[in-house]
């Protein structure tokens, strides 16, 4: 696979010492990373994960399982695993940077040095995903619900219907899946929970407790289901730190 469709950013930090992988949330693309560049030290190369469906991928369809969707990134990070590297995932961007760090052992392959999640309820919940099999009116009530969204995106008929397809294909993506690993993860995992999330609340993100063996860390953080610029500042000066 060619990784230039995958990965945003690889290679143009090659000093950095730690690559920090980084998983968009649902309906979203790598362009949510396009500042941590700036907020991370030299030290740390932040490498966006663009999954098909959107941005410059938009001419591709996007996964509806998540079987699919992991294999594929199994294929296209192997060859860039040689390096010290740790992943952040944002909602479904954490469901899938989980999963991926376990098929990765089950490969035996390198394992991330850390483990950072937000907007996520914890797995062992098994929290059933709202939005994904409802009509398109439903779907944009719940985006609405969430926030984050412009409210002129949501009220633009042309950008709607660009944006739910991938969307809802996403959200298949967690409402399909099942997985429920017998052996938590050898991996330090560290939570960010926003204060005022009433998707994945600070209680339900403190379940992500269950999912590693080794350290955990929940800081909580005044922003609601989406990063606000401040919040993205305190995770990646926290990252940063701990990486750098």
């Amino acid at each position: 696979m060619d990784e230039r469709r995958w990965l945003k950013g690889l290679g143009r930090r090659g000093g950095g010492r730690t690559r920090l992988l980084c998983f968009h949330y649902a309906g979203g693309s790598a362009a949510m990373f396009r500042q941590w560049w700036h907020l991370l030290p030299d030290s740390v190369e932040p490498v966006a994960v663009q999954l098909p469906g959107r941005a410059d991928r938009f001419g591709e369809p996007p996964h509806t399982t998540m079987a699919a969707l992991v294999e594929d990134l199994v294929d296209v990070l192997g060859p860039v695993l040689d390096h010290p590297y740790a992943c952040f995932g944002a909602s479904m961007g954490a469901r899938v940077s989980w999963v991926l760090s376990h098929a990765l052992r089950d490969r035996h392959l390198p394992m991330p040095r850390k483990l950072y999640v937000s907007s996520s309820s914890g797995p062992v919940l098994e929290e059933a995903v709202r939005g994904w099999d409802g009509t398109d009116d439903e779907l944009v009530a719940y985006v609405r619900e969430l926030g984050g969204t412009p409210p002129e995106v949501l009220d633009d008929s042309g950008l709607l219907t660009a944006l739910l397809p991938v969307l809802r294909a996403d959200l298949t993506v967690l409402a399909s899946h099942e997985y429920r690993p017998s052996t938590p993860l050898d991996v330090p995992v560290h939570v960010f929970a926003g204060r005022h999330d009433l998707e994945s609340t600070p209680e339900r993100m403190a379940a992500w407790r269950a999912e590693t063996s080794a350290a955990f860390d929940l800081d909580l953080i005044d922003t609601g289901h989406f990063l606000d610029d401040d919040a993205v500042r305190r995770v990646t000066d926290v990252i940063g730190r701990d990486l750098g």
